[in-house]
């Protein structure tokens, strides 16, 4: 590597489109963020369980964050976002519709069309994951059945992030992680299924080349690469330095997410962890996901304390003991995913005496959405992996208590990155790679990213939570049938 080159490159860029606003973030080859950004934007649900918006927001918001930057010498940019949603452009790129969104759930018919037409077993082998509302798939068949005058001016379909490449570059691409999350990808082999477009009847000149995460997917109007980029999640696990097998990447934010890097692909045989491609040449990644983590406590705080802050409620907590005498909260107050496909799965509160006051229900929450995160974990070790060690990032990895909780419960040490800025950093390590700054992606998180702290499990609060994990178990199945609400949007 050009080492005059290295010293004249110096800045590397990171765009996350996420769901509520875009985050750029500016770093320096040592991985030191030097600027940030954040523009915001609408979120539309024009009827309950419907979620749109309109992509150029995201255009918009983007030009904003990237000139507040106000970033020199750009080696690179990298490209995050939001995963699963629907870009529909027609022949001349144009957009056709409001973007339908990873978070929409009209989707339930057209879902059991995709599983009937492919058969669940074998879409589970082709893709890694089932069908699922959130997946970009089942959107353009939901177009094709109830807007057919749509759907017939189709000639290109993107991903979020890919039409904010589409306006910087002028070029279509999408990387092999995010177009993992489609339901139209051959996740083994790391391209577009032919299978499963023949089986749906779709055409496969509407999709963009994939390209892997690293490599140069066009230029700026100055000439700057810009990297094909990664999915959030994947992106945020580059950034906390899940890069090989080994740590995991451990999500405490308003979802949960437990993320290991795959040797080679792996699906589990039920789908109840998502498989794809992460943004590291030939690796795969698996991952769990629980819908309310930290959301979990947001609830709580909204509709029993709305006038304390999560410190003072965490405080309440830390003064009863671990298992809370029996008190068990389950965290499925939006339904789960992981490690049930359930989306009339529904919350409860177990075990409750005339003793619990509100510390005592607090700290249930925090102990059953780490029993949430440990299912995602035993679902990952049926696939193999033993992990020793696990990144922490989000809202919730600034609670001490939170952390040794989970950490106990999940039963290893749990790490803070010196650095925690999200899907963005991970967006901008790739930049590295592509503005060659860095030889790899291994060497972009060698540089860049470090360990700040560490929380090890509390050996004996490990055992009073081997028996409360169990209770927690226990408690789905039971309660399944008791759900009026779930019990009709299953039948």
């Amino acid at each position: 590597m050009n080492v005059l080159a290295r010293r004249r490159m110096t800045v590397l860029v990171g765009l996350d489109v996420g769901t509520t606003g875009v985050k750029a973030v500016a770093i320096t080859p040592d991985g030191a963020v030097v600027a940030r950004a954040q523009e915001e934007y609408p979120l539309a649900t024009p009827r309950p369980g419907w979620a749109e918006q309109d992509p150029e927001d995201w255009w918009r918001a983007s030009e904003g964050a990237l000139a507040a930057l106000d970033a020199r010498d750009v080696a690179g940019i990298g490209l995050s976002g939001q995963m699963h949603g629907l870009v529909a452009l027609d022949a001349g790129e144009r957009v056709l519709r409001p973007a339908i969104l990873w978070n929409d759930q009209r989707t339930a018919a057209e879902c059991a069309e995709i599983e009937e037409r492919v058969g669940l077993e074998r879409l589970i082998a082709l893709t890694g994951n089932r069908a699922l509302p959130g997946f970009t798939a089942p959107k353009i068949l939901w177009l094709r059945k109830n807007e057919p005058e749509i759907y017939e001016r189709i000639a290109h379909v993107l991903l979020p992030k890919d039409y904010v490449r589409l306006r910087l570059t002028g070029r279509r691409a999408i990387d092999v992680a995010d177009a993992s999350g489609t339901l139209l990808f051959d996740v083994a082999g790391r391209r577009w299924s032919e299978e499963v477009l023949e089986a749906l009847e779709l055409p496969a000149d509407w999709l963009p080349p994939a390209l892997e995460s690293p490599v140069v997917s066009g230029e700026t109007a100055d000439g700057v690469p810009v990297a094909a980029g990664a999915g959030d999640q994947a992106a945020g696990a580059l950034g906390v330095g899940v890069d090989r097998p080994g740590p995991l990447s451990v999500v405490l934010g308003t979802s949960g997410v437990v993320f290991a890097v795959l040797p080679s692909f792996a699906a589990d045989p039920q789908a109840r962890v998502h498989a794809f491609c992460h943004a590291v040449p030939g690796t795969w990644h698996a991952m769990g996901v629980m819908l309310s983590a930290a959301g979990s406590l947001r609830w709580f705080r909204d509709a029993f304390a709305p006038e304390e802050d999560y410190a003072s409620l965490v405080a309440e907590a830390e003064s009863w003991p671990p298992g809370a005498e029996g008190a068990v909260f389950l965290p499925y107050l939006a339904g789960e995913r992981s490690p049930h496909a359930d989306p009339g799965a529904r919350g409860a509160f177990t075990g409750l005496s005339l003793r619990h006051d509100r510390g005592a229900l607090a700290r249930a929450v925090l102990e059953g959405v780490a029993y949430g995160l440990r299912d995602s974990l035993e679902l990952l070790a049926g696939l193999g992996l033993r992990p020793e060690v696990g990144r922490v990032s989000g809202g919730g990895a600034r609670s001490e208590l939170w952390l040794r909780i989970a950490a106990s419960i999940v039963g290893i040490p749990l790490e803070r990155t010196a650095v925690e800025e999200g899907a963005a950093y991970g967006a901008a390590l790739l930049a590295g790679v592509a503005g060659e700054v860095f030889d790899d992606v291994h060497e972009a998180v060698r540089a860049c990213v470090g360990v700040r702290d560490v929380v090890e499990p509390d050996p004996a609060w490990e055992r009073v939570y081997a028996a409360g994990y169990e209770r927690f178990r226990a408690l789905y199945p039971a309660l399944r049938p008791l759900e009026v609400d779930g019990a009709a949007d299953r039948s």
